[in-house]
């Protein structure tokens, strides 16, 4: 959890200095995402919609990776073709992100029914925001997935906000878990910003999926901190005093104040973390940072098996192009 808030600080800096184009903060909903993320077994499929940065971490994308991604540039493995943070990592089953609110949730039920056909013991999450149930493509889901008995956990992080719309002005009813029962399948509330409430939710959620009990929505109740992304401006919509009783019950915070409870930690040892985070983040900005951009030429390829011919034309007068700087052949 500290490791993506030293990561979150860094980039929205990085954004600001106009070294990255954009970036969607996560602080305040860390312990949503690392307690639901632990809970996951090497063979499921995390479905991410855009604060899950660190259920990427936990399933093994590399730090340097996501900075590269974040920049763009030639060590990006999306090739600068995605969206900032919009990471994907599919040797360690992490779908991309998309800034299409809600088209994660189909595609995690037909995974997932994939998954129950072969019968390999594997299970999907859909991570969605409040926002995203106010979409069609939720409800296709949860029809699908209710009728299915698809082993599927949909963990929506519920931090109030969908962009500028507050969670009252979305939707009549009180809570998120409950339109579950509408499906056919169980719903469950729990705090989001206790990290051991979300994991044992999570992790009871899928050994149930498991076992073929259907689907779970997992509502973990949370609060966005900072503005849905460094396009966004929150002063301009909701009044710092909601904000505040939120920043008191940081999620970072209280686990580390469980963990000095306990024994397990203290102030000497939370201080070296912190910096030991802090230079990570800064070691793998500096270590991808000066790579130049993608070259003109991948803009044709991981798009067939093999390049076409009209399309292996144009790769070659753009690298022509780029080599001379001569105006390119008509």
């Amino acid at each position: 959890m500290v490791l993506i808030r030293q990561m979150d600080q860094k980039m929205v800096i990085l954004q600001r200095q106009g070294r990255i184009a954009f970036y969607g903060p996560i602080t305040g909903q860390e312990a949503t995402t690392v307690g639901s993320g632990y809970a996951l077994g090497p063979k499921d499929w995390a479905f991410p919609a855009l604060r899950e940065a660190g259920v990427a971490l936990l399933r093994g994308l590399p730090l340097r990776d996501m900075v590269a991604q974040c920049l763009g540039n030639a060590l990006d493995t999306c090739r600068g073709r995605q969206m900032p943070c919009h990471y994907v990592d599919p040797v360690n089953h992490y779908v991309s992100m998309s800034s299409c609110i809600g088209t994660q949730l189909p595609q995690a039920v037909g995974a997932a029914y994939a998954m129950k056909y072969r019968r390999d013991g594997a299970c999907a999450i859909a991570y969605l925001g409040d926002g995203a149930t106010s979409e069609a493509d939720w409800h296709v889901a949860a029809n699908f997935a209710g009728v299915w008995k698809a082993p599927v956990v949909f963990l929506c992080q519920n931090n109030q906000w969908a962009i500028t719309v507050p969670y009252a002005k979305q939707t009549a009813t009180p809570t998120v878990a409950e339109k579950a029962v509408a499906y056919g399948f169980e719903g469950v509330r729990v705090d989001g910003n206790d990290v051991v409430a979300v994991h044992e939710a999570t992790r009871r959620a899928l050994d149930k999926a498991r076992a073929g009990g259907g689907p779970t929505l997992v509502e973990a109740a949370t609060y966005r901190i900072l503005g849905h992304t460094t396009s966004d401006d929150p002063s301009r919509y909701r009044d710092e005093a909601e904000v505040a009783p939120w920043r008191a019950r940081d999620p970072i915070a209280l686990f580390e104040a469980r963990l000095k409870e306990a024994g397990l930690l203290d102030d000497g040892r939370a201080r070296a973390v912190e910096e030991e985070c802090r230079r990570e983040v800064a070691a793998a900005i500096e270590a991808v940072e000066d790579a130049p951009p993608p070259a003109p030429g991948t803009l044709v390829e991981d798009v067939f098996a093999a390049v076409p011919r009209h399309l292996r034309e144009q790769q070659e007068q753009l690298e022509w192009q780029s080599r001379d700087r001569r105006p390119a052949k008509p």
